[in-house]
């Protein structure tokens, strides 16, 4: 790092808790030593950086060991909120050796449904790295459950490198990154196209599936990224100066290769799978429209056949075929109640704007 220029000013490092933990459930010092120093060094180069870290919950089985009558829900409640405190105290404690200061957001799913409120969380991370602090991010478990959970900590520093507008996503795990099974020597895949489907064909068992969402949601979210324009890495987060070879662009781990940038409200939408309000189902012809390669197209009323759930202004909602299928999201207009009011009529403007529309299909 001492004479290359990294290739990238500011990044989201997300490190699963299988990475920072020991094998005896406690939280792994020397790694996270290594890890601490690394962002300490990349920060000196001026590259701004937000920590997603797991591992409240496997730090807390070092702290309390809950009884056996509470629930499986409860007992993860109790190890995720004494676990987070010993987290956070830990980065803290090694981050001020290197004369850094950290902050900690805990967030829920919930965060990133309400366009104010992800708005807000922007301002927030803004105005930390312009102060040069590290904000180290953690899902709050101690009140995510059931619906308010994200599929683990990949989904949720996904969002946050949408939202933050990084130009590299780097997820360190404990695996080397996609392995290459289909020609039988299981050698690493160097780089992945945006336009790759089916990365189950990729993924041996044995070594790349691994967390809460496994490395098959490692995957998709690194190709909704990458459709977004943010370069991602799959990279093995034990492997010794690991993010400044990555920083140096050096080959090692798995790269998803970006497409042309996405920016402002369409990443918010792009990313709001499992967070809209409500949803409408259209006829063939607006599917056609939406879907076209050639222009685009607003969603209008005369288009639309049916309305599901409530929504308002500013609302995220979903768009479904006649067959069900999810085609795409966007930023609703005006309100449910004034949707099914104008359902199939001419003369009115758009419920979805195309520059607040994100086709998926």
């Amino acid at each position: 790092m001492k004479n290359l220029q990294p290739i990238y000013k500011k990044i989201v490092v997300k490190v699963g808790s299988n990475v920072i933990t020991g094998k005896n459930g406690e939280l792994d010092l020397e790694i996270l030593q290594s890890l601490t120093a690394q962002i300490a060094q990349l920060q000196k180069k001026g590259i701004q950086i937000i920590l997603v870290s797991s591992g409240a919950v496997s730090a807390g089985r070092s702290v309390i060991k809950p009884c056996g009558t509470l629930t499986p829900v409860a007992s993860r409640q109790i190890l995720a909120s004494t676990g987070q405190i010993k987290l956070i105290s830990t980065y803290n404690e090694l981050f001020l050796r290197h004369n850094l200061i950290t902050a900690q957001i805990l967030v829920t799913k919930g965060d990133f449904r309400d366009r104010q409120h992800y708005l807000n969380m922007q301002t927030c991370f803004t105005a930390l790295l312009q102060q040069s602090i590290v904000p180290v991010v953690n899902e709050n478990d101690a009140v995510s459950v059931t619906e308010l959970m994200f599929t683990d900590n990949d989904e949720l520093s996904g969002l946050i490198a949408s939202m933050m507008d990084v130009e590299g996503y780097i997820i360190l795990s404990h695996v080397d990154g996609l392995f290459d099974l289909k020609t039988g020597n299981g050698a690493i895949i160097p780089e992945i196209d945006p336009s790759t489907k089916h990365f189950h064909q990729y993924i041996h068992p044995g070594k790349s599936e691994f967390g809460r969402g496994g490395m098959l949601t490692k995957c998709h979210i690194a190709q909704k990224l990458s459709k977004l324009g943010i370069t991602v890495h799959i990279a093995n987060g034990r492997t010794p100066d690991i993010l400044l070879s990555v920083l140096d662009g050096k080959k090692t781990g798995t790269k998803f290769l970006p497409q042309k940038p996405t920016h402002g409200p369409k990443r918010w939408i792009a990313n709001s799978e499992g967070l809209e309000k409500g949803a409408v189902t259209i006829n063939k012809g607006a599917e056609a429209a939406l879907v076209s390669d050639e222009q685009a197209n607003s969603l209008l009323p005369i288009g639309i056949e049916s309305v599901e759930g409530i929504f308002f202004k500013g609302d995220i909602i979903k768009i479904l075929s006649k067959e069900g299928q999810a085609i795409g999201y966007g930023m609703a207009q005006y309100s449910s109640e004034k949707t099914l009011s104008i359902i199939g009529q001419k003369g009115h403007k758009p419920l979805i704007h195309y520059d607040y529309l994100y086709i998926t299909s």
